[in-house]
């Protein structure tokens, strides 16, 4: 990674880790607390936010995974696993913060509502894609047939967002066509949130693609060693 990369890479931290320190102040001290739900409303700042930020990195592991299919570059691959393990950690913040904001609004932790299921289904998807990454040093076939896995799941990305306008779910909606169903008191900590949440996941999209990227080469020098004999043991020994 050159320098100015670098240092852009320290920059996008730098942000990330003063607007979060922000965003917690705004929301415990500066946004009120909603009248029916109390403190627990509080979640819905962390829940959003990593639903955005999931996006980013499901969207990264599906068009690395599609460019890979189209140039077999290890570069796009490497932007594939990173994307699918930054998406995977934000999509179990929001499977989890979901469900404690749901007991609270609708007396369960869990309904079978489109956009909760299409978020499982999302999940399941890319831990499938995680599952055969991880078993070993993954070849071309496991590569391509793990990089099928996320273009399918590409489709579902759009029904987790659009499944609350297609279905009428009791997911409630929180930026419409009207202007967005915020107070606007709530508006500068959901905006800080989410700024934040999107900088430390292209912060940690970027440190992933790098490491991904030095695992390559290290495998890459290792075969080589191997073709040219440098690994196996000395028959003098």
């Amino acid at each position: 990674m050159s320098r100015a990369a670098t240092n852009a890479l320290k920059t996008v931290a730098g942000l990330a880790i003063a607007l979060t320190a922000a965003s917690i102040y705004l929301i415990f001290f500066v946004a009120p607390a909603e009248e029916q739900m109390g403190i627990v409303q509080k979640i819905f700042y962390f829940h959003v936010p990593s639903a955005f930020a999931m996006y980013i990195g499901f969207g990264c592991a599906a068009l690395g995974s599609v460019m890979y299919l189209v140039r077999r570059s290890d570069g796009w691959d490497a932007l594939a696993v990173a994307g699918a393990e930054v998406g995977m950690l934000f999509c179990l913040i929001v499977l989890t913060t979901g469900p404690l904001w749901a007991r609270k609004a609708w007396g369960h932790f869990w309904t079978w509502d489109p956009r909760l299921t299409t978020t499982l289904l999302g999940a399941l998807i890319f831990a499938a894609y995680l599952a055969l990454r991880s078993s070993g040093d993954a070849g071309e076939a496991e590569r391509r047939f793990a990089a099928g896995l996320a273009v399918l799941a590409l489709p579902n990305l759009f029904l987790i967002h659009y499944s609350v306008q297609r279905w009428r779910g009791t997911h409630p909606t929180v930026i419409t066509k009207g202007g967005g169903g915020l107070a606007p008191q709530m508006v500068p900590p959901f905006i800080c949130s989410v700024v934040a949440f999107t900088l430390l996941a292209i912060w940690l999209l970027a440190l992933r693609v790098r490491m991904e990227r030095q695992h390559q080469r290290a495998s890459a020098l290792t075969m080589d060693a191997l073709r040219l004999g440098l690994g196996e043991d000395d028959p003098c020994d």
